[in-house]
C-alpha cells in the first residue's frame, strides 16, 4: 500500500512538473508569436511608407543607386532606391566616400547636401544583403559593409564643406548616421526619426552610441533601448534637427541652395532660416515627458529601467508608461543590455572611438556567436518577404 501511494505521490509531483512546463511553453509561445507581430508590424509600416516595387526599374542598378545633381558652388548626393526606402548597401557606401572625398578636394565646390528619392531619406542598412552575407558565411562581406559605411559616417563627420541633409521621409538606424553628423539637418512633416536596432536583435550603430548619448538628459537611452519614433517637430526641440520647414517648402529650400556661391557655413544657415517654420511637439510628446524618462532610464540597468517604469504606471494615470514598457518587453533582451551601455560608454568617448567600437559590436552581432537575434529575425523577414 505504502508503495502504491509513493507511486501516486510521485506520479502527481510529474504530472504538475509537465503541466508547469507546458504552461512555461504556451507562455514563450505566446510572447515569441507577440514578438513576430510586433516585428512584422514595423517592417510593415516601413513597406506601408514605400513606393511600389518594379522588377524592371533601374533605380537599383548598381550605377543609378546613388545619383549626384551639379549645382553653381555645390553637389547634392541623392540615395536612389526607392523601392528599398533608399537602405544603404556597400556600393552606395563606396560611391558616398569616393563622391565626398572628391568634392572635398574640389576648390570650386562650397558645400554638399544630400536627400533621399522618392518618400523617404533612408530607411538605414540593408539588412537583406546583411542577411544574405550571413546566411551564405561571407563574414569577409559583411565587415566591409559596416567598414564601408562606418568610414562614410566618419567622413561626413569631419568633412572640410559645410553639408545639409533634407530629410525628406523615413531616417531610421544607418539614415540617422549619413544625416546627423553632418551640419545641417532639415526636417518637415514627413520626417520619421527611429533607431529601432533593438527591436531587430541588433544594437543602435552608425554613430548612434555618439549622437543619442549628447542629446538632452537620458532622452538618448529611451530612444535606443524602445525604437520609439520621433517626427520633425520632435527632432528640432531635442536638437537632432537644426531646421524644420513644411513640406511643400524643401522644392523652394533645394532651388535657394542651388543659386548659393559659398563655403560660409552663416550664409547657408540664412537660406534655411528664411524657409523655416516655427513648430512645437503635440502634448503627446515624449518631449514633455523628459522628467519621468531621466527618472526612469538614468538608472543603471534594464531591470531597474523596467521596474521603475512600472512603478510609475501604478502612480499616474499616463498610457506613455505602458506603451513604453511594451516596446521595451517586446525588444530583444539581449539588445536592451547591450545598447544601454553601448549610449553610456558613448557619453565618454569621442565621434570615431564610437564608430570603431560600434564597428565590432556589428561584427559580433552578425557573426551569431553570441547571440543570433538579428540573424532568426532577418530570416523570419526574408522568408515571409516584410523587406
Amino acid at each position: 500500500m505504502r508503495k502504491s501511494s509513493e507511486n501516486q505521490d510521485t506520479s502527481h509531483t510529474v504530472g504538475k512538473i509537465i503541466n508547469l512546463k507546458d504552461q512555461e511553453d504556451e507562455k514563450e509561445e505566446r510572447m515569441r508569436r507577440l514578438k513576430i507581430s510586433n516585428i512584422s508590424r514595423y517592417f510593415n509600416d516601413l513597406r506601408a511608407l514605400s513606393q511600389h516595387r518594379t522588377s524592371s526599374s533601374l533605380t537599383d542598378d548598381l550605377c543609378n543607386q546613388v545619383l549626384v545633381e551639379g549645382k553653381a558652388n555645390s553637389r547634392m548626393a541623392i540615395l536612389n532606391r526607392p523601392s528599398a526606402l533608399n537602405a544603404l548597401n556597400t556600393n552606395m557606401g563606396a560611391k558616398l566616400n569616393k563622391l565626398f572625398k572628391a568634392w572635398e578636394n574640389d576648390p570650386n565646390i562650397g558645400f554638399v547636401s544630400m536627400k533621399g528619392s522618392g518618400r523617404a531619406f533612408c530607411a538605414g542598412g540593408d539588412i537583406v544583403s546583411l542577411y544574405h552575407f550571413m546566411n551564405q558565411g561571407k563574414l569577409e562581406e559583411c565587415k566591409d559593409f559596416f567598414r564601408t559605411l562606418y568610414s562614410f559616417i566618419y567622413l561626413l563627420g569631419t568633412h572640410l564643406k559645410p553639408h545639409v541633409a533634407i530629410l525628406n521621409g523615413v531616417t531610421m538606424g544607418g539614415g540617422a548616421g549619413v544625416s546627423i553628423p553632418g551640419t545641417f539637418r532639415v526636417a518637415c512633416g514627413k520626417t520619421v526619426f527611429a533607431t529601432p536596432e533593438t527591436l531587430i536583435g541588433f544594437h543602435p550603430d552608425a554613430g548612434a552610441s555618439f549622437y543619442l548619448s549628447h542629446l538632452p538628459g537620458h532622452l538618448g537611452e529611451f530612444l535606443a533601448l524602445t525604437g520609439a519614433k520621433l517626427n520633425g517637430a520632435e527632432m528640432m526641440a531635442c536638437g537632432l534637427a537644426t531646421h524644420y520647414s513644411v513640406s511643400e517648402k524643401l522644392p523652394l529650400i533645394e532651388e535657394e541652395l542651388g543659386k548659393l556661391v559659398t563655403d560660409d557655413p552663416s550664409v547657408i544657415e540664412a537660406c534655411l532660416e528664411k524657409y523655416s517654420d516655427l513648430v512645437y511637439p503635440d502634448k503627446n510628446s515624449v518631449i514633455h515627458r523628459i522628467d519621468i524618462v531621466d527618472k526612469c532610464f538614468g538608472l543603471d540597468t534594464v531591470e531597474e529601467i523596467i521596474d521603475s517604469l512600472e512603478s510609475e504606471a501604478s502612480l499616474i494615470n499616463d498610457p506613455w508608461c505602458g506603451s513604453t514598457l511594451r516596446l521595451l518587453k517586446e525588444a530583444s533582451p539581449l539588445s536592451l543590455k547591450v545598447s544601454l551601455r553601448s549610449i553610456r560608454e558613448g557619453r565618454f568617448q569621442t565621434f570615431d572611438e564610437c564608430l570603431v567600437r560600434e564597428y565590432r559590436m556589428s561584427l559580433q552581432g552578425v557573426s551569431r556567436l553570441i547571440s543570433g537575434d538579428f540573424y532568426e529575425v532577418s530570416n523570419f523577414q526574408i522568408l515571409n518577404k516584410h523587406v
